[in-house]
């Protein structure tokens, strides 16, 4: 934790949740932009639709994860303070909502990429709670000793 009282999110798992987000988002538009046409020329036309909507949603989870990410690594790095990444415009957007069913219906290969993206996004939420959640002020006697320390 911060002197400020914010929890600071250790760089390693920081950069190991974007290396797997970056994974996760190159597979996925590898997969909708070329492999699943196959898959999705397949369905009948209404779960055509269904895949659209699913890979728009994967999409969605995975530039917030994504943005909420890179708002870490500049407080990690120091061009952000912590306290402003809990401004609400740097805080992890919502994951639209996915239908287990109208994932069970899609190509194995694709419920597994938007299955991977409603893990990544609910780890990454967990974090962004955690961050924000209100901290114990720091200790009035602690803060006089730093204070004296400082001055000797």
């Amino acid at each position: 934790m911060d002197p400020d009282g914010t929890l600071r999110i250790e760089r390693r798992l920081i950069d190991s949740l974007y290396v797997e987000a970056m994974l996760l988002a190159d597979e996925a538009r590898g997969y909708f932009d070329e492999g699943g046409k196959g898959d999705r020329d397949a369905l009948a036309p209404l779960a055509r639709v269904s895949f659209s909507c699913e890979s728009l949603k994967l999409t969605t989870r995975l530039m917030h994860v994504i943005a909420w990410l890179l708002t870490q690594r500049a407080v990690a790095a120091g061009e952000l303070s912590p306290r402003d990444a809990l401004d609400r415009t740097r805080r992890l957007g919502g994951a639209p909502a996915s239908d287990d069913a109208a994932i069970a219906a899609m190509p194995r290969a694709a419920g597994a990429l938007v299955r991977a993206s409603i893990d990544l996004h609910r780890r990454v939420a967990l974090l962004d709670s955690a961050q924000a959640r209100p901290r114990f002020a720091p200790s009035p006697a602690r803060s006089m000793i730093d204070r004296l320390a400082g001055a000797f």
